[in-house]
Formats: C-alpha cells, structure tokens, sequence
C-alpha cells in the first residue's frame, strides 16, 4: 500500500496497512538530524522516517514589502514588522520571529480598514511555480500537502492579530465589531482568493489544503462559539469549499484548547484538525476520539510543551504506544507530533519518537 492509498483509507476511517505518519519540527532540528544520519537533503531524512506526506512551498511572493529594514527589522506583506529573537544555547538553541510594529493597531474606523494601502493582493505572487512543485512533489507518490503562505497559513485571526494587535482584535469582536468584521473580510478574501489560484495551478496534484488559525488558548477559546460563528465561520468555510472544490481533503491547524469548537468543524465539513494539543485544558484526546471519532480525522497528538523536550525516552515511547491504542482504531488518525519539534528537544527522544512509532505504529523492526 502506498502512501496516497493508506491517507485515503484514514480519512475514510477505515483501516490502513499501517498508521500515516508526518514530520513537523523546525529549522534547528532539521540540521541536527541531518547532521546525526550523515544526510544532505530533507527528502533523505523524510524517506528515512517513512514520512508519507510532502509539503509544496506554494506561490512565490513578487509584490513590494517583505524587506529587511536598516535597524534588522523586516517587513512583510501585510506590512507587519518583525525581529528576530534567540534564545537557548549550544544545541539547544533556537530562534523565532516577534512581531514589534501592528501597522493598523490604531485605526479607529472601518474606512481606515478599507484603505489600508499595504494589505496583499493575489496578483503579487507568482503561481506557475505552483504547477513545478506539485508536480515534483506527486513523483515521491507520497501525500501531497499546500499549506498557504506559511507566515500565516491561509487564517483569519491569526493575521489580523499581527496587523491590529491581538489585545487590540479581541477587544474590537466586542467594543469594534465592525472593524473586526472589515479586517477579518479583508483577509478571508486575499487568501481565498490565493488558495483559488494556487491549487488551480497546482493541476490536481494536491492531495490536502491545509489551513491554519490558531482559536485557542492554553485553557480556552479566544472567545465564544457564537462569537466564533459571527465573526470567522464564514471565511472558514469558504477554505473549506476551496479545497473540496479541487478535490482536496481539508485540514485545519489550531493551537490550544478548542474542544467546544470541534461540533462546528464538523458541521463545516472540515476532515482533519492538527494539532490535538494534549497539554491544553479539556483536550482528552480519548473523550475526543470517543464523541468524534468517525467524523473527523486527526492528525498530532504527542506533545511538544512536555514530553518530548522533557521527558525521558521511555516516556516518549509510552507516549507514542498510547497515542496510537487511543486514536489509530479503524484509520482516523495521522501520527505526528503535536506541533514543530522545538530546538531544546534532545535528540535522543526523537530518534526514540520514530523508533516507537516504527514499532507501534507499524508493527515493523526499528530504524
């Protein structure tokens, strides 16, 4: 069985050969496992692990921004400027991006909103590339996968924290509803509109569109399920009909704790939701699977923020053991860790992460 069969079998919830497996981490982690396996390439490295799903870069940006300012900040697209931060030491060290201007932060009125000059515009990024890269990407036979523009994925919330403030946002769903409401549009039309033309490109070789925006909190929604329905479950389900209209399977990235939010996933035909952050408030993945399972797929489930940095390699090995008795039953799951692997995570416990998902999740020897 194949990579693109056994994906098919999942999201059927119906029971594949083995368990699909995928590879989040970041940059930091990529070079020490190369380095540690001898690799030169990323695909090296995925064909190592079995991973059954490659990543396109999608549509390269050709409109002004994105520059790196004189003081070292850098400007993106939507005009948001960020710094760079390190932090850690030796191996584990790492870096992330955070963002020190919202260029609309203080806007006071929607005709501010609808005048912004530096919002996107699809027609500033190149999609012929698109058709290279999937195309390229088919010829692994693995799952193919876009996930937007990787600054934002293709959200709402997220982006427009970045160009209003996240306080400045959450406080204008109750104080500013029509601001919220301009600014979420204003970004739901550029990115359906980006995803439109980008799979259009792509020519059928794009197996999942994968979206992202984070709803959630270490212990809560950002704000309430009818508040959620007002402001973002329309643009949320024009993605949804973007990927299905391409014959995509949709899948959605969400940090936090979002189990109230998972009935209207569903109801908006949403198929896969990563990341099933285990460490977040009233996140069971075992209640979950329970009322859900059957319905929806999920993808993630080993933690991040605890075991895999922290733990020991036996308690990443129960982990994996657990997560796929829990979640694997009749397909409906697709092992990954919960987000990136993070810089500060020893080696150890990943090399261990693969060796026990070879064992647990394919009944094969070990790496």
């Amino acid at each position: 069985m194949d990579s693109r069969e056994r994906f098919k079998l999942t999201v059927a919830h119906e029971q594949p050969d083995r368990v699909p497996i995928d590879y989040w981490a970041t940059s930091e982690v990529n070079a020490k496992l190369l380095k540690h396996f001898g690799f030169s390439s990323q695909e090296q490295l995925l064909q190592h692990f079995d991973v059954d799903f490659r990543y396109i870069e999608g549509p390269r940006y050709t409109g002004p921004g994105q520059t790196i300012r004189r003081d070292g900040l850098q400007e993106d697209h939507f005009g948001v400027v960020r710094r760079s931060v390190s932090y850690g030491e030796g191996a584990k060290a790492g870096t992330y991006s955070e963002v020190v201007l919202y260029p609309l932060q203080e806007a006071t009125s929607v005709e501010e909103i609808e005048n912004y000059a530096k919002w996107p515009r699809p027609d500033q990024f190149d999609y012929e590339c698109v058709r290279q890269q999937a195309a390229e990407a088919r010829k692994t036979g693995k799952v193919v996968v876009f996930m937007g523009d990787r600054l934002n994925r293709c959200a709402q919330l997220k982006p427009a924290m970045y160009v209003r403030g996240v306080e400045q946002i959450l406080m204008d769903v109750v104080a500013n509803p029509e601001i919220a409401m301009a600014i979420f549009r204003k970004i739901a039309d550029f990115y359906c509109e980006y995803a439109r033309r980008t799979l259009e490109a792509a020519g059928g070789n794009v197996d999942i569109f994968f979206t992202g925006d984070d709803f959630g909190t270490q212990e809560n929604t950002f704000f309430s399920v009818d508040m959620w329905r007002r402001f973002l479950k329309e643009g949320f389900d024009r993605f949804i009909g973007i990927g299905h209209e391409f014959g995509c399977k949709v899948a959605h990235h969400t940090c936090g704790s979002v189990a109230s939010l998972l009935p209207e996933f569903i109801e908006s035909g949403l198929d896969i939701l990563n990341p099933l952050q285990p460490d977040c408030a009233r996140m069971d993945y075992r209640r979950i699977r329970e009322q859900y399972g059957g319905k929806i797929c999920f993808h993630g489930g080993i933690s991040i923020q605890k075991t895999m940095p922290y733990g020991s390699p036996q308690d990443v090995r129960d982990e994996v053991k657990d997560r796929v008795d829990k979640l694997a039953g009749n397909g409906g799951y697709i092992f990954c860790t919960a987000h990136n692997i993070q810089a500060d995570t020893p080696i150890e416990n990943i090399i261990t992460l693969f060796d026990a998902y070879k064992k647990f999740g394919t009944g094969q020897t070990r790496f």
